[in-house]
Formats: structure tokens, sequence, C-alpha cells
């Protein structure tokens, strides 16, 4: 049985790089890194992200699973994101429970900039 998730997890193919933008661009901060400095995780919220750099066995994809980061200000985040030069795939836009955009990192990797509605 399957009682939770345990992280979400997102192949780069650079991690100063990947790093760099996780860290010094979406402003999360480690709080574990493996051995080797391969795998890295960030506790978001009450969920973790893993970044993790394992060549041919874990490829980036632009159209595979992206993981949702709730902001408390989305349109003052997505300005935040485009002066920091970030790839947006998609603009901001809304649907009846929610407003997000969709940035690109480094490796083409989808991620959710995401705002939820009152009620």
């Amino acid at each position: 049985m399957i009682t939770e998730i345990a992280f979400t997890g997102t192949p780069v193919t650079d991690i100063k790089r990947a790093r760099a933008f996780y860290e010094g661009v979406l402003g999360l901060k480690p709080t574990m890194e493996s051995a080797g400095g391969m795998w890295v995780e960030y506790e978001v919220g009450t969920g973790t992200l893993g970044i993790g750099c394992y060549g041919d066995v874990w490829k980036p994809s632009s159209e595979g699973t992206c993981v949702a980061f709730e902001a408390d200000d989305l349109d003052a985040e997505v300005a935040r994101l485009k002066s920091r030069g970030v790839t947006f795939a998609m603009e901001p836009m809304d649907t009846p429970v929610c407003r997000f955009a969709i940035i690109c990192d480094p490796d083409g990797n989808k991620i959710l900039i995401h705002k939820r509605k009152a009620g």
C-alpha cells in the first residue's frame, strides 16, 4: 500500500549549473546532499524536491512530470523570474481554481509556478 509521496525527483545534466538555478534563482535551500554531490534535496513546505545527475540512466525531459511550486504572489514571482532571465514555456494563465505559469530549468525540465485561488 502506498502511503505518501516521499519526494519528487528531477534529473539534471550538470549538478553545479542546476544548483545555481534551484538555489540562486528559485531561492531553495539544500537540506541534504549525497556523497559525491550528485543528488541534492530541498524541503519546500511539507514536500521534498530532489535533483540528481545520473547520466544516461535518468535524463531530463521537457515532456515529462513537473513539480508545481506554490507562490504567495504569482505576478511578483513571475516578474522576479523574468528579471533573472528565466525561460518561460507558458505565460501566466487562469483556471477556475488557480493561476500559474510554466518555466524551464537549465535542462529544459518544466516547473509550474502556481497560486491557488481563494475558496
